[in-house]
């Protein structure tokens, strides 16, 4: 039955055509809304989950929502070309709830990203709530087969490095290297992919903390995450440059630092070199999610102007786009015919940012652009 499954599932193809919204599913779209500089194209909308990440990979669109947004969709989604969102890998992965084993069950998951060889990473925080304490077994990595929805590898992050307080936000590769962050407790997570072992590096370092004078500020008034108490989110987004060499990463609210790979990868490097090592690299403001070409050019969606910018490698800095309906929009997605898909999460207007009354605008929005003409390959 599971090998019927995977093969139904194989042969859907991405297919994009003109339906409507259905209410707590998701309408896809083929028609091009005007936007200043740009063209957006509404690519999907849904009402049923709150999507921050978005992944194409295997010929299919892939999207994810954290749980404590509070909404009912899946915590990892395939968009059908029936106008659905189907639990991915299947229903049981998507089934946790408290007093379930978690190990093989997605807690909150927090972000998509293929990797170099195709295959599909889910990266689950493993806390039901905004912080807290990860569940057992819940913090983990789960690597799968696009085309098939098979599980090829579960990495466990165990109580050592999801710690009480974090928050694992993001992953990027290089070689037999992982690199994630850790946006709650403030540090870098090393995994070597092969071996599964993770470490913890730069932890509560001046690089992976937050900075008090850098307030996320949106309509003009600061994003709290408590009456008078400014949003702080410690390292959240990063990438590796083309060449392997670097690792760029930074605070949500900036800025940005970089550190060489070859001293991440290496186990004897002591903390107080590591962090010796560390140098500035961009002064970006706070952002939603970015994206890195082959070419080194980084992509990143400006929360203060609903904006997507480009800070090319020699460091010169270029609005692609502003527009009022790419409010919080997420972490970017570079697909391979060169378009840009957003998640449009809306973050800020959820309820728990003001003081329990919801200020989300229905449907959410999943947009794609072509940040620019010719091909932009997507990194690592």
């Amino acid at each position: 039955m599971k090998q019927n499954r995977q093969q139904a599932f194989s042969k859907r193809g991405l297919r994009r055509i003109a339906i409507a919204v259905f209410t707590g599913f998701v309408g896809v779209c083929a028609y091009p809304l005007s936007s200043h500089a740009q063209s957006i194209r509404i690519e999907a909308t849904t009402t049923a989950m709150d999507w921050n990440a978005v992944a194409l990979a295997g010929g299919h669109v892939f999207v994810a929502g954290p749980r404590w947004s509070g909404f009912s969709g899946p915590a990892v989604g395939l968009l059908t070309k029936n106008g659905k969102i189907e639990p991915f890998p299947d229903a049981d992965w998507n089934g946790w709830k408290p007093g379930r084993d978690a190990t093989h069950r997605f807690v909150s998951v927090n972000a998509l990203h293929v990797a170099p060889d195709g295959t599909l990473w889910v990266v689950d925080t493993g806390t039901p709530s905004f912080g807290g304490v990860p569940v057992s077994g819940g913090a983990k990595l789960v690597r799968i087969d696009p085309a098939t929805g098979h599980v090829l590898r579960i990495y466990p992050l165990g109580p050592d490095i999801a710690k009480a307080g974090s928050y694992i936000d993001d992953i990027r590769f290089n070689g037999r290297h992982a690199y994630l962050t850790d946006a709650g407790k403030g540090a870098l997570i090393v995994l070597d992919v092969e071996t599964g072992h993770a470490r913890r590096v730069l932890d509560n370092d001046v690089s992976t903390r937050a900075r008090t004078g850098r307030p996320i500020i949106m309509d003009g008034h600061v994003v709290e995450s408590h009456p008078h108490q400014p949003l702080l989110v410690n390292v959240d987004p990063l990438e590796v440059s083309p060449d392997g060499k670097w690792l760029y990463f930074g605070p949500l609210e900036g800025p940005w630092s970089r550190i060489p790979t070859a001293l991440l990868d290496d186990t004897n490097v002591s903390s107080t070199d590591l962090s010796a090592a560390v140098q500035p690299w961009a002064d970006l403001p706070p952002i939603g999610g970015s994206a890195m070409d082959t070419a080194g050019n980084l992509y990143f969606t400006n929360l203060k102007d609903n904006g997507v910018y480009r800070r090319d490698v020699s460091g010169k800095i270029t609005k692609l786009l502003s527009d009022s309906r790419l409010r919080w929009a997420d972490a970017p997605c570079l697909a391979p015919d060169g378009r840009m898909w957003l998640p449009v999460a809306q973050l800020d207007r959820l309820s728990m940012f003001h003081q329990g009354q919801s200020r989300i605008i229905q449907p959410f929005l999943l947009v794609s652009i072509h940040p620019q003409a010719g091909q932009v390959k997507p990194g690592r």
